[in-house]
């Protein structure tokens, strides 16, 4: 149990680190040329990027910390812990880009860690149930949905393409910590044979361009509270309703809270989800809103200050 939070967090400290360095890295690979679309060449001109390649490294290792931490406790603690990663990027962003915390943003902070607190202390073992067929094959065909819908979302308006683009993000993740625990068995053959394989590979791969392009193309803040939302609520009830997670006798109150305020707490940091802060028009001389902002082409989140913390 100890391991697995302990695991978790890890996860989260390499999430959360990573998205700092891929900021650098997405922010200089988008060109005023790209359309709006899910276009993979994008992700193809940020992993040429060090920076980015660094992030991807710590993206592998915070996944292999996730999933130890999903052998052994709950889907709503990992989850919540992911979430907080966004935490993790904010203390980084403040001092590798030299982005300013506020009070509020501090506060935030303290929250989030309050909310991971609470639910180490009530989270009980992970459920033993490991699924049936009916959901390992539900798993697959949902990462289909989120690819499908994605690639729709990708063409709508401005104002609600960041919304949807980070709300399909996160349930393409989320879809990958519920298939995670429905692979009982590592070995080749049931890994080959398991539709939640698939499910992990095309929920992650769509995952990841989806947010590679929400951030590239749409409001910072408003993509990450979406991934945000779509990540963790969904797994955790699964979970909870699905997989036998249970929280210890009689805290099931002090769980809620505590990954209310987690959630809460991350929500409230979206701004960094991509390693750094919108600047406020105040600071730019403009008068543009978070979507202008937002984009990678501006003068919005990391693009900014990227420059001057490569190499």
């Amino acid at each position: 149990m100890l391991l697995g939070l302990l695991c978790a967090l890890g996860s989260a400290v390499c999430f959360g680190t990573a998205s700092v360095f891929q900021a650098v890295a997405a922010r200089r690979a988008a060109s005023a040329d790209d359309s709006a679309g899910v276009d993979p060449r994008l992700v193809m001109r940020a992993v040429r990027q060090g920076w980015y390649v660094l992030g991807l490294t710590l993206d592998g290792a915070g996944f292999l910390l996730e999933l130890v931490a999903l052998r052994s406790v709950p889907i709503y603690a990992v989850g919540a812990a992911l979430a907080a990663s966004l935490a993790v990027t904010a203390v980084v962003a403040s001092w590798m880009l030299k982005v300013s915390l506020g009070r509020a943003e501090w506060g935030a902070v303290l929250v989030v860690c309050l909310g991971l607190g609470l639910l180490a202390a009530a989270s009980g073992a992970e459920g033993h149930g490991t699924g049936g067929p009916a959901l390992r094959w539900g798993t697959l065909g949902a990462a289909a949905l989120v690819l499908v819908a994605g690639l729709a979302a990708a063409r709508l308006p401005a104002r609600a393409r960041s919304a949807a683009l980070g709300l399909g993000a996160g349930l393409g993740f989320g879809v990958v910590t519920v298939a995670v625990r429905l692979i009982p068995d590592f070995g080749i053959t049931d890994l080959l044979t398991n539709p939640a394989t698939y499910a992990v590979l095309l929920g992650g791969g769509t995952a990841f361009l989806l947010l590679t392009t929400a951030l590239q193309h749409g409001s910072v803040t408003v993509a990450t509270a979406g991934m945000v939302i779509g990540e963790t609520i969904g797994p955790a009830l699964v979970g909870v309703l699905a997989l036998g997670d249970r929280t210890r006798d009689g805290l099931a109150g002090l769980a809620i809270a505590g990954y209310a305020l987690a959630v809460v707490g991350a929500l409230a940091l979206a701004r960094f989800g991509e390693g750094g802060a919108e600047p406020h028009p105040r600071d730019t001389g403009a008068s543009a809103t978070s979507e202008d902002t937002g984009g990678t082409g501006g003068t919005g989140g990391t693009g900014g200050t990227g420059g001057g913390t490569s190499a």
